[in-house]
């Protein structure tokens, strides 16, 4: 492991939760094209899939900032071991309902239920925030190496999920997603020493970390990123199975990850100067172009090149996002910060699932992939318009990057 990221591990207890929080993700790149793939095999229908996976993410995107407020307000441990076990109860539901036949609404009802997994990538961030305030290049080491764990779900999840779905029987995927999170969960909020210290009421900023506008130009531009996301998954699945190799679709998503987990890992050792935001907006500019090659491909081996290229723009993108975040929201409200980019991810991960779904289903697999082209054209429109806003001085005083700002003035 190249020095910076021997660095970042040096405090003790860094490893552990860094640990619990891979497994916990597990959950976050198997869950979605589990269910997809659960329901397209027990039904046939892309468009029921899509607007089940749809639901699960809307529901997410609901209840994952109110209980990361939650979490910066009471702490890890006292939120997210009961909201946790609300989701799993819900999840176990959809599986025994899609497994069983039932009505197509008891699928919708369990999936609008389901939200309150917790979003653990914010979780594990906060502790790295809390680790290393005042260290800006290792925080940025850290948050790249949250990245390649990110992208290393995404190229392991798929494969499991599918996997297991195609290969043993349709829930299976899902099945074990859920019992990724669980462990996770349970084995982060054991680790109290690295919690963060919460922020209770009388020293909690009134309203939402969404009030910043630097904030609000993030979360709408990750809403159409999610698009991306969300339509990838879908689209690759169908398009998978019309070439005669649907458990092939597994192998190409994770190809697209690992662009972006190789992407992350060169990022981590560079040493950046310039404006953050300058660099997230070309970041958000690189993946909107990066969804032509996909209007091409006609073969599973073009479709995976197309992909790998397509996914070298993320990591160093949602690096330097987490960096924006932490420039924007006060330091009491970092958890619920990180958590609205997550949110604006579902939305978007919700919008393009369905909109994929029903587009496979009425005009192919082919056509699908307009869905994630226009959900990139309109993620670099929103960058654009709202560039200003990040590019401007934190609007409060207080934010986590204050410590990390005075820090770097001490040692200059």
């Amino acid at each position: 492991m190249p020095s910076p990221y021997r660095a970042i591990f040096a405090v003790p207890g860094t490893k552990s939760f860094s640990a619990a929080g891979l497994v916990g993700r597990m959950t976050l790149s198997m869950m979605g094209v589990g269910v997809v793939t659960m329901i397209s095999q027990l039904t046939g229908r892309y468009g029921l899939a899509g607007a089940v996976t749809a639901t699960l993410a809307l529901s997410g995107a609901a209840m994952a900032p109110q209980v990361s407020r939650l979490v910066d307000r009471y702490g890890q441990r006292r939120v997210l071991r009961p909201a946790t076990l609300v989701s799993l109860a819900a999840v176990a539901g959809l599986l025994v309902a899609a497994e069983r036949g039932w009505p197509d609404w008891t699928l919708f009802a369990f999936a609008a239920c389901a939200g309150c997994v917790p979003s653990l990538g914010s979780m594990i961030r906060s502790r790295w925030a809390a680790v290393h305030r005042g260290s800006p290049r290792l925080l940025h080491t850290a948050y790249s190496w949250e990245s390649i764990v990110d992208e290393v779900c995404f190229i392991v999840g798929p494969i499991l999920s599918i996997g297991l779905s195609t290969a043993w029987f349709p829930a299976a995927g899902p099945l074990l997603a859920v019992l990724f999170l669980a462990i996770g969960v349970f084995w982060l909020t054991a680790q109290r020493a690295t919690e963060p210290v919460p922020h209770p009421r009388e020293d909690h900023p009134k309203g939402s970390a969404l009030r910043s506008r630097g904030l609000q130009v993030l979360a709408a531009t990750f809403a159409a990123v999610g698009a991306i996301f969300g339509a990838i998954d879908v689209v690759t699945v169908a398009f998978a199975e019309e070439e005669g190799h649907k458990a092939a679709a597994s192998l190409v998503l994770s190809v697209y990850a690992l662009g972006s987990c190789a992407a992350g890992a060169v990022f981590g050792l560079l040493h950046l100067k310039g404006a953050a935001a300058r660099r997230w907006l070309i970041g958000v500019c690189v993946m909107a172009v990066s969804m032509i090659p996909l209007q091409l491909a006609g073969s599973l081996p073009f479709l995976a090149v197309a992909l790998f290229l397509a996914g070298l723009a993320i990591a160093p993108t949602m690096v330097t996002t987490i960096a924006l975040v932490e420039r924007h929201v006060p330091r009491a409200k970092l958890t619920e910060g990180m958590t609205w980019v997550s949110t604006g991810i579902a939305v978007g991960l919700a919008l393009g699932s369905f909109a994929a779904g029903w587009v496979v289903d009425a005009a192919g697999a082919r056509a699908g992939y307009a869905v994630p082209a226009a959900g990139g054209a309109l993620a670099a429109v929103v960058a654009l318009l709202g560039y200003r806003r990040l590019a401007s001085a934190p609007d409060r005083e207080g934010t986590a990057a204050d410590d990390g700002d005075r820090e770097a003035q001490r040692v200059a």
